[in-house]
């Protein structure tokens, strides 16, 4: 039988030149290291003049607020205000019927009146008695009894006094003025209604000019607060304002006041209080509002696209691209605004960074660089 040994060294050479083949092209792709090379887009760090806010939730709050209860029993006669009405310290709020108080009163000073009568007659009788005692007309045991007579008087009129006092009180109580200056709230009685001591609530009186605002803290802010604090003319102007719900600025700055005294146990956190003029009425206690504090990043500072930072185990980093590969540099940031963020350390004006295709790198990446992308302007940034 004749083999065909052509045909046979032909299905035997064919893979092993197609290997080959393979194998130098695989080479040349290792040899060219551009054609592994990660495509991306620059941007040239540059500073931008900005400034930096760091924003907390706030609470509006009185610096004084009392609720307004009864001290005395009895109906309700008259209510001198209307719901939402300013006032001023003293005012007249509430008066509970005084019929029976002002007939304690009275009668009170009607005791009174008796006990400094009885005491003078007896004052007078020991005055006789005296000088019958010094021409030995009398016993003195009768001037021991006449003395005894004018101390118990005098107590007499000690204790009438408490009692006009009491009634005094008692009678005062059935007028509920206002305490300061400030706004009442609705009331929660109408004329007619009975209360008692302590209840019911009756109102609520809130001081509006000036006005607090408080937000919370974490223990690790405190220290630059309690500068703050300590420091008041150290504090930069417009240090804090403020940013109501519909967008619009405050047209007052605050002043800080005050850092609690303690940190929660459970929270770590504490509040701070910064007063506010009021004078059109514009915070209303109860009202929350974004409470913004200028920060360090105030002026000229290097800015970067936020999408540019990557960030592994709470380390922040960017890609600095250095000829034709990338190096992984640390970055510590600060303010962040719209699309931006302000890098306080880690780069330098002029540098480039990779913007995108960060994706696909790692440190000492080969890179293939498109155009720079320009930066973003941005004005009084705020951090989210």
């Amino acid at each position: 039988m004749k083999i065909n040994y052509a045909w046979l060294l032909a299905a035997l050479t064919g893979p092993a030149i197609l290997i080959s083949c393979g194998g130098k092209e695989n080479a040349q792709q290792q040899q060219n290291p551009a054609a592994m090379a990660v495509p991306v887009n620059a941007y040239e760090v540059k500073a931008q003049d900005v400034t930096g806010t760091d924003t907390y939730p706030g609470t509006v709050v009185s610096l004084q607020e009392v609720e307004l209860r009864p001290q005395v029993s009895g109906y309700i006669t008259n209510i001198y205000v209307q719901d939402g009405q300013r006032v001023t310290k003293g005012q007249k709020l509430y008066e509970i019927d005084q019929t029976t108080y002002q007939a304690a009163y009275q009668q009170a000073k009607a005791n009174l009146q008796s006990a400094q009568a009885n005491l003078e007659k007896n004052r007078k009788d020991l005055q006789r008695y005296e000088t019958l005692a010094a021409r030995e007309a009398i016993a003195l045991q009768q001037l021991d009894y006449a003395r005894t007579s004018v101390q118990t008087a005098e107590a007499q009129v000690t204790s009438a006094q408490a009692q006009v006092s009491s009634a005094a009180n008692q009678l005062g109580y059935s007028v509920i003025n206002a305490p300061f200056d400030g706004v009442i709230g609705i009331s929660s009685v109408r004329v007619g209604a009975q209360v008692s001591p302590g209840q019911p609530l009756l109102n609520t009186i809130s001081s509006m000019q000036p006005i607090a605002v408080d937000f919370v803290i974490n223990e690790q802010e405190i220290a630059r607060f309690t500068n703050f604090l300590s420091n008041p003319k150290a504090q930069p102007d417009s240090l804090f304002t403020i940013a109501l719900n519909n967008g619009e600025v405050y047209p007052h700055v605050g002043k800080l006041i005050t850092v609690d005294r303690a940190i929660g146990r459970q929270s770590g956190t504490t509040t701070v209080r910064v007063e506010f003029p009021n004078p059109d009425r514009l915070l209303i206690p109860g009202m929350t509002v974004n409470m913004r504090v200028l920060n360090q990043d105030i002026g000229e500072q290097l800015v970067i696209p936020y999408k540019a930072v990557t960030e592994q185990l709470g380390e922040y980093f960017v890609y600095v691209i250095q000829g034709d590969s990338v190096h992984q540099q640390n970055v510590q940031l600060g303010t962040r605004f719209s699309g931006n963020i302000v890098v306080r350390e880690g780069l330098e004006p002029g540098q480039d960074i990779v913007l995108e295709g960060i994706q696909k790198l790692r440190e000492g990446a080969k890179v293939q660089v498109g155009a720079p992308q320009e930066p973003q302007q941005q004005s009084a940034p705020a951090k989210q």
